[in-house]
């Protein structure tokens, strides 16, 4: 009789955990035990990292940027691009509470950078564009569109040109499921796959150069590879939770893409991830372009800088990395070691 008593307890107990599993898996809006909310609107599951940073937070990042412009005066034109996370543009009104408004916090970042470094406020136009798709759903990346607008803007500074979107080639990854379904650990992740658009540039003639570094314990470079040729563009199947790193195979390479652009403009971009999705959009708009990963570059920034004749730097880091010290650390890094 106890036995029985035991094994219906369970069972009701069993039938309540399912309950509630189903109950939150329901919910317009939960967060999960990682941390990570899950949205859902027009039947489509959302997954958002929260920002929590303060408002008056970030100046350090500021900091370390003004540096460059004091140690590469006027020679270099700089640049700084701050990208709102997903949940900065998408995160439900009942979610407010479990994250912090991050326009004020890129505001704030901006607002402390001396006058010589130019400010490329991507926070507008992506709003101004939420209801495309500039947002993976099921990754903590931005879309290749949303990569294309702030690049618009970034040309518009640096007074040069990019082509409209009609004029590159759309190629498409399907049933894409990214890194959020590793982060949240939620079933409804990987259920809800998306498709992943990304654009060439037709008729633009370009070399890409890669160096690649070798890693040891704790991601640190432990050697770098010989110079190698490759796509700048790599091919994922339908399917590939990498889709992502279609640009460059990823972060852990120095990449420099040769154009047939001769206007005298060569770019560095000093990036995240984020970043890697927009050196193809201005494939016509400089005649080199240097991608640098602050994370993993190991040569002096300002040597680098001088030897291949960098005429512009641009800064482009979503906000959870802007926002980290490490960030900062790692530029201020660059420029002694």
């Amino acid at each position: 009789m106890k036995r029985l008593y035991t094994v219906i307890n369970t069972a009701l107990f069993c039938s309540f955990c399912a309950q509630a599993v189903m109950a939150e898996t329901h919910s317009t809006c939960y967060k999960t035990r990682t941390g990570i909310i899950i949205s859902k609107e027009n039947n489509q599951i959302r997954a958002l990292e929260p920002f929590t940073g303060l408002a008056t937070g970030g100046t350090w990042y500021s900091n370390a940027i003004n540096q460059y412009r004091d140690t590469l005066k006027h020679h270099v034109r700089i640049y700084s691009m701050i990208v709102p996370t997903s949940a900065g543009l998408y995160c439900p009104e009942e979610a407010k509470e479990w994250i912090r408004d991050e326009e004020p916090v890129i505001n704030n970042m901006y607002q402390h950078l001396e006058k010589g470094v130019e400010i490329v406020d991507v926070y507008p136009v992506l709003k101004q564009h939420k209801d495309e798709d500039i947002y993976s759903r099921t990754d903590h990346h931005w879309s290749p569109l949303g990569a294309y607008y702030a690049a618009r803007e970034f040309a518009q500074k640096a007074q040069v040109k990019v082509p409209n979107l009609n004029d590159f080639e759309e190629r498409t990854i399907h049933n894409f499921v990214g890194s959020m379904y590793h982060y949240s650990k939620d079933i409804t992740v990987k259920n809800s796959p998306e498709k992943f658009i990304y654009y060439i540039p037709k008729d633009s003639n370009y070399v890409t150069t890669y160096v690649g570094h070798n890693m040891g314990k704790n991601r640190v470079v432990t050697s770098l590879t010989d110079p190698f040729t490759g796509p700048f563009f790599i091919k994922y199947k339908d399917g590939s939770s990498s889709a992502y790193c279609t640009f460059m195979g990823g972060d852990l390479r120095t990449t420099h893409v040769k154009t047939d652009v001769r206007n005298g403009r060569k770019l560095m971009i000093i990036k995240d991830s984020y970043g890697n999705a927009l050196p193809g959009y201005l494939f016509g708009s400089f005649e080199d372009i240097y991608v640098v990963d602050f994370r993993y570059f190991t040569k002096n920034i300002v040597n680098y800088v001088n030897d291949n004749q960098i005429t512009d730097i641009l800064f482009a880091n979503n906000l959870q990395h802007a926002y980290a010290k490490s960030t900062a650390r790692g530029f201020e890094r660059m420029l002694r070691q």
